[in-house]
């Protein structure tokens, strides 16, 4: 008998994962394990645009609101706790589906995390203060192997494998090649939503507009007064940190509501161009919504 299936619906932010994950959901009895980085923290709602009370009532969610935001949740623990809700899930005869935007996190669910490969957010930082062309450049000399197989404009992924061989003193490309990304316990059905670029940046325009109304600058400020700082990991996530700005004096409303825009947008660029590299994705467009759900249910079933 095969390892169990999970259907992992992945993307940009902004494109409707939730949703298309929550129709899934109710037509085929699955629960949904969120693959979102900032989504694990307890009071980061509006901001990490959580999916309300009333749907996680009417169909379980996992991997939301589990740590306090003080409390940093890695790549490595966040695949022990998605795979460990996956088992009871499937000991329920009910199906998974994970669901969410962060690329590592999904990837160190379906097949595990180099090991000593975590990541360190400000040596990220560093790296990717610096020049395309550096970067480039040293990891040419550095990895040659890595360096051919990466195409130069995936940033993401040559930031990441500098981040790895400082980290590790060893290259990715001889991580990759021990490790094989093999443990593997579940078969996963990559599935994809994305939406046509110009729409997509409307969608996210309107979004943070939406959110700036509905209290996130009140969400931000709120954590502060309860003591979490706007130096925290979990209050540097995009947005959250463009928040804390606001409340600093260091920019107005209009600024932050610009900066949070934009910074999403790259964001999205981001995601957009680290799921193309996963093997086997199938790209559903969030502008037919009922086609990407009949899409999606059959993954979950298909042999």
């Amino acid at each position: 008998m095969g390892a169990p299936r999970v259907l992992a619906i992945v993307g940009p932010t902004g494109t409707g994962k939730t949703e298309l994950a929550a129709e899934v959901a109710r037509r085929s009895g699955a629960e949904i394990i969120s693959a979102d980085s900032v989504q694990v923290y307890r009071g980061l709602d509006i901001g990490t645009a959580k999916p309300s009370i009333e749907l996680r009532r009417e169909i379980p969610h996992h991997l939301i609101d589990v740590v306090e935001p003080d409390d940093p949740m890695s790549a490595g623990r966040f695949a022990v706790l998605a795979r460990e809700a996956a088992d009871a899930i499937q000991a329920r005869a009910r199906r998974v589906i994970l669901c969410g935007g962060t690329g590592l996190y999904a990837r160190a669910f379906a097949g595990g995390l180099i090991d000593g490969a975590e990541s360190d957010p400000k040596l990220r930082a560093e790296l990717e203060a610096r020049d395309p062309a550096d970067l480039l450049g040293e990891l040419r000399r550095a990895d040659p192997e890595a360096a051919a197989r990466i195409p130069e404009a995936d940033r993401m992924r040559i930031v990441r494998a500098l981040e790895v061989l400082r980290l590790g003193g060893e290259t990715i490309s001889r991580r990759h090649a021990c490790h094989g990304f093999g443990d593997r316990p579940f078969e996963l059905r990559w599935l994809g939503i994305d939406l046509e670029r110009d729409r997509l940046a409307q969608r996210i325009g309107d979004r943070v507009e939406r959110m700036l109304e509905a209290g996130w600058v009140e969400e931000v400020r709120a954590l502060h007064e309860r003591g979490y700082g706007p130096e925290l990991r979990s209050l540097q996530a995009i947005g959250y940190r463009e928040v804390g700005w606001l409340l600093a004096g260091r920019i107005d409303l209009a600024q932050a509501r610009e900066a949070i825009t934009l910074a999403t947008r790259r964001y999205a660029k981001r995601q957009r161009t680290w799921f193309r590299a996963e093997p086997g994705l199938e790209w559903l467009d969030a502008g037919q919504p009922e086609c990407a759900v009949e899409a999606a249910l059959r993954a979950l079933d298909r042999p």
